[in-house]
C-alpha cells in the first residue's frame, strides 16, 4: 500500500490531473494486473457478501421504503428491444427487467432498510456492501450483448470495497457532518470502471461527478431518523451507474473535485492547510480491503453489535439487570463516536423516545441495551415494534442507560490494526442494593477477532432466517446455489443474482 497524500490547492498551483485523487482511484479501477489472480479469501467474502446483502434485502421486501422504490424500478422498464435481448436488470422481489440504475435504486434500498449488511469503520465509517447492488445491476444489463460473467462481477466487488474503505481509512466525513455515502459513489463508480474495462479517463469523470452529485448533510441520521437513511446510499449507488453512463458517452466532471479551491476538501472537509492520507495499493497489489470489512449479526447500528451481545449476556447472568427498580443506573464507557452518534451525547431526546421511528431506535444505543437485557437477544423486527419499545418496564430501564466517552475506548476505535480496533466498551451498573456489575466487551461475537466470526455457513444461516416466511425452499435453494457458484457464472446466469418472490407492489406516485 502507498500512503497519498491528498490537501486543497489553490487554482494558479495548477494540481496536475495525474496527481489528484480521483485520478488515483480511476488508476486503481482500470488497473486489472492483479486482478487475474484474486486471493481466494478475498473471493470467498465477495460471495459471502452477495448471500449477506440477498439476505437482508429478502427480510425487507414489505417495509414500507422497499416497496415504493421497487414501485418506482417497476415503472422504469428495460426499453424498446432491449428486454428480447436479455438487457435490463433484475429487482429483488419483481418479475421482469428494469433499467440499471433504476434497479440498482431499488435493490440498494431493500439491502439498506434493516441496517443489517456489513460495515467498515475507521477515521469514517461505512457499509460496503451497497457496492453490491450497482455492480450487479450494470453486469445484468450488460451480460449478453457484452458477456459480462460472474468473474466480472467479483472483480468489480473487489475494486468498489477497496476504493470505499481505503477512502473511509484516509477522509473523515463525520466530524464535518457530512454523510458517508460521500465515499460510496466514488467506489461504486470505480467498481463499474473495472466491470466495464474502462480507461482511466473514464473511470476519472465518473468518479467525479458521483462524489459531486452524492456529497449531503449527515442530518440524514441525526435526531428523528427518516426513511430516508435506506435511500441514501441507493441514491449513491444509482449516481453511480448514471456517472458511468455520463463518462462512457464522454462527459466530463468538476476538476480537481477533491482538491480543488471550491472543491470537497476545501469547502467541505477540513480546508486549507490540513492534509489527508488515503492508502491504496501499488499496480499489480492484491486488493484486500474486503477482509477487513465486518457483518452485522444482529439489526441494528454496527457500534451496538458488540453491546447488543454484552447485554444478552450479562441479562442471563445477572437478572437484575433486567428489573428497572433493581438498577440505579447503567453507564456504557465507550468511544467518542459512539457516544456522540448513538449515545447519549447526540442529545437527541428521540434516543429516549418509545415513540421514536424504528430508524432512530436502531441508532439508540440505551435502547438497545435496554432491550437486549431484557429479551436475551435480538430480532429484527420483534425488538423494534412499538409494543416492545413502548413496554413499561423497558421504558423504565431505558431511561437509566447512557453513556460517557472514556479516552481508552477512544483510542482503541483508531487503532491502526484492524484486527486490534475495538468498538465496545465497559458497563458500570449500579444496582440498587448496593452492588455493582463492571464487565466489558472490544467487539462483537461475530468480528473476524470476536468469540464466533462469520464464516461461509453463518451467512448461508442468516440468509435461510431472514428469507423465512418470504421466500419458499426452492427458491432459497436456487439462490444460495447461483450465489455460491458467483466467480463461475456465464452471463445468461447474472440474473439469478436476485432473489424471486411474491410480494404487493401497489402502484403510487406521480411518475
Amino acid at each position: 500500500m502507498k500512503a497519498h497524500q491528498v490537501r486543497a490547492h489553490r487554482s494558479d498551483e495548477a494540481l496536475p490531473r495525474t496527481e489528484q485523487l480521483a485520478w488515483k482511484l480511476a488508476q486503481l479501477a482500470a488497473d486489472t494486473t492483479a486482478l487475474p489472480s484474486i486471493d481466494e479469501d478475498v473471493v470467498d467474502m465477495v460471495v459471502n457478501r452477495v448471500i449477506d446483502d440477498a439476505a437482508v434485502a429478502t427480510a425487507s421486501l414489505t417495509r414500507a421504503p422497499v416497496v415504493a422504490a421497487r414501485a418506482q424500478a417497476m415503472a422504469h422498464p428495460a426499453s424498446g428491444a432491449a428486454p428480447s435481448q436479455g438487457t435490463g436488470a433484475t429487482v429483488h422481489g419483481a418479475p421482469g427487467r428494469y433499467g440499471p440504475e433504476w434497479a440498482a435504486w431499488a435493490n440498494g434500498v431493500a439491502v439498506r432498510e434493516l441496517d443489517f449488511h456489513d460495515t467498515f469503520l475507521a477515521a469514517d465509517y461505512s457499509h460496503p456492501g451497497d457496492n453490491v447492488p450497482p455492480v450487479v445491476a450494470v453486469a445484468q444489463h450488460l451480460a449478453v450483448t457484452q458477456g459480462t460473467t460472474g468473474d466480472d462481477v467479483v472483480r468489480a466487488i473487489v475494486t468498489a470495497y477497496e476504493v470505499q474503505i481505503d477512502l473511509v481509512r484516509g477522509i473523515c466525513l463525520h466530524e464535518h457532518k457530512i454523510d458517508h455515502v460521500a465515499h460510496l459513489g466514488p467506489s461504486a463508480a470505480a467498481g463499474l470502471g473495472t466491470l466495464l474495462r474502462l480507461p482511466t479517463e473514464q473511470v476519472f469523470h465518473a468518479i467525479g461527478q458521483a462524489l459531486h452529485t452524492t456529497t449531503a448533510t449527515r442530518q440524514s441520521r441525526k435526531g428523528e431518523i427518516s426513511t430516508w437513511k435506506a435511500h441514501a446510499p441507493a441514491f449513491a449507488g444509482k449516481a453511480a451507474v448514471e456517472a458511468v453512463d455520463r463518462a462512457v458517452r464522454g462527459q466530463t466532471s468538476p476538476t480537481p473535485i477533491y482538491e480543488g479551491e471550491d472543491g470537497v476538501i476545501a469547502r467541505l472537509l477540513s480546508g486549507f492547510g490540513h492534509t489527508y492520507e488515503v492508502p491504496l495499493p501499488e499496480r499489480g497489489e492484491q486488493r484486500r480491503g474486503i477482509l477487513d470489512s465486518y457483518t452485522k449479526e444482529h439489526s441494528a447500528e454496527y457500534q451496538a453489535q458488540a453491546w447488543i451481545d454484552l447485554a444478552r449476556r450479562l441479562g442471563a447472568q445477572h437478572p437484575a439487570l433486567r428489573d428497572p427498580e433493581q438498577v440505579r443506573s447503567i453507564v456504557l464507557h465507550t468511544s467518542h463516536h459512539t457516544h456522540h452518534v448513538i449515545g447519549s451525547g447526540a442529545n437527541d431526546p428521540q434516543k429516549y423516545d418509545p415513540t421514536a421511528s424504528r430508524e432512530t431506535l436502531d441508532h439508540s444505543i440505551p435502547y438497545v441495551v435496554a432491550v437486549a437485557l431484557q429479551d436475551g437477544g435480538w430480532h429484527h423486527e420483534r425488538s423494534y415494534t412499538p409494543e416492545r419499545a413502548g413496554r413499561p418496564d423497558t421504558t423504565a430501564l431505558w431511561s437509566k442507560v447512557s453513556t460517557v466517552e472514556d479516552p481508552e475506548w477512544t483510542r482503541r476505535y483508531h487503532d491502526p490494526d484492524p484486527m486490534r480496533r475495538a468498538f465496545g466498551g465497559r458497563l458500570e451498573a449500579e444496582l440498587a442494593d448496593g452492588s455493582r456489575v463492571v464487565e466489558e466487551i472490544a467487539v462483537a461475537d461475530a468480528h473476524p477477532a470476536g468469540a464466533r466470526p462469520f464464516a461461509r455457513a453463518d451467512y448461508v444461516a442468516k440468509f435461510r432466517t431472514l428469507a423465512e416466511g418470504v421466500l419458499d425452499e426452492a427458491e432459497v435453494e436456487r439462490f444460495l446455489d447461483v450465489a455460491q457458484r458467483l466467480p463461475e457464472l456465464g452471463p445468461g446466469e447474472l440474473s439469478g443474482l436476485t432473489v424471486r418472490a411474491r410480494v404487493a407492489t401497489p402502484a403510487g406516485g406521480i411518475l
